[in-house]
C-alpha cells in the first residue's frame, strides 16, 4: 500500500446504481481534478516501480492511458497502449476475452516490446480481471514479461485479482473497496 492510499481512497466518488441498478461506481475524475492527490497516486506509482528495471508500461484503453504516461515519462519508459480492436493501424496481435454479458478483444502492435523486455501493465481499476489477463496474454504473446499488474483500485469481491494471481502474475493496487 501506498502512503497516500486512504487520501487516494477519499478523492475517490461513489455513483450508486450506475451504469446500472446495483453497481456502485468507483469515479476517479475527482481525484484527478485535485492536483494534489494526482500527484500523490502518480508519486506512490514511480516509488514502488523505480528501482524495478522496467522496460515499458503497458496503459489498458483508456483510463490506463492518463495513469501510464506521466509514470512512463518519471520512471524514462516507453508507453505502449493497449487499445481496443480496430483502433491501431499497424499490424496487430489480438486478446479476446468475456464480458459480464458478451466478450471484447483488444489489441497490441505487433513491434511493441522485444523479447524479454520487462513490462508494467496498469489500468485504473481490477473488477472481474478480464481486461487486464488478457492485456497480460497480449504481452506475453510478444514475448515480453510482466513484472505486475497495477491499478488504483482493487474491487476484490469481483475476484479479479485472485484471478489474476491465481495465473500467475503480481497484483499492486492503491486502495480496495468492498462490493462492486
Amino acid at each position: 500500500m501506498s502512503a497516500y492510499s486512504q487520501e487516494i481512497k477519499d478523492a475517490i466518488r461513489t455513483v450508486a446504481n450506475w451504469p446500472e441498478d446495483g453497481v456502485m461506481f468507483r469515479d476517479i475524475m475527482p481525484l484527478l481534478q485535485n492536483r494534489s492527490v494526482f500527484r500523490k497516486l502518480i508519486d506512490s506509482f514511480v516509488h514502488r516501480y523505480q528501482d524495478q528495471q522496467l522496460d515499458a508500461i503497458a496503459a489498458i484503453d483508456a483510463r490506463g492511458f492518463i495513469l501510464g504516461a506521466p509514470l512512463a515519462y518519471e520512471l524514462g519508459l516507453s508507453l505502449v497502449p493497449v487499445r481496443k480492436k480496430g483502433k491501431l493501424p499497424f499490424k496487430t496481435v489480438t486478446q479476446s476475452y468475456d464480458l459480464e454479458y458478451g466478450s471484447a478483444t483488444i489489441e497490441l502492435h505487433t513491434d511493441a516490446f522485444k523479447p524479454g523486455d520487462r513490462v508494467l501493465v496498469m489500468d485504473d481499476l481490477i473488477a472481474t480481471g478480464g481486461t487486464m489477463l488478457a492485456a497480460c496474454e497480449l504481452v506475453r504473446q510478444l514475448q515480453a514479461e510482466v513484472v505486475e499488474v497495477a491499478a488504483i483500485i482493487d474491487l476484490p469481491d469481483l475476484k479479479g485479482s485472485e484471478k489474476l494471481r491465481n495465473a500467475g502474475f503480481d497484483v499492486y493496487a492503491i486502495c480496495e473497496f468492498d462490493g462492486h
